[in-house]
């Protein structure tokens, strides 16, 4: 997809959605992968700089269906953590591809500052077929856990 929306939503590498997460109190990241991947993938870990991740899922597992409630879900736990309209949101899924398009819906919602997590949680597949090694939240040391 391309268009206005879409060019508002900007990649940021994981090293820089840290520091911007550490340094600016008013903004959040949200994890839009599913329900399973969190449980067995593991999430990121904030509590070094004092927050949580925000936990919707964009698509609804198993089906891989859109989550048609998305937006009014986000909105809701938006509204608990008081942002605005204005806070930077950070949108981070597997690989990049569905956080981006989340990322458009919730700017479509009239959030002015949402980023797609570049090459999000695990990143591309390696040579073996593997995530987690060459580029995203897990292969740059960022802080994560599992339950």
């Amino acid at each position: 997809m391309t268009g206005a929306v879409d060019d508002l939503v900007v990649d940021v590498g994981v090293n820089e959605v840290w520091k911007l997460l550490s340094d600016q109190a008013d903004s959040h990241l949200i994890d839009v992968r599913t329900q399973a991947e969190w449980a067995f993938v593991g999430v990121p870990d904030l509590s070094k700089i004092g927050k949580r991740p925000l936990f919707v899922e964009w698509q609804i597992f198993p089906e891989k269906v859109v989550n048609d409630r998305f937006s009014d879900h986000l909105i809701a736990h938006l509204q608990k953590v008081e942002a605005t309209q204005r806070s930077n949101l950070f949108f981070l899924c597997r690989s990049g591809v569905r956080s981006r398009e989340a990322a458009i819906a919730v700017s479509t919602a009239g959030y002015e500052s949402c980023h797609n997590v570049a090459h999000g949680f695990e990143g591309p597949l390696d040579g073996e077929n593997h995530r987690g090694r060459l580029a995203g939240w897990k292969a740059s040391g960022l802080p994560w856990t599992q339950a």
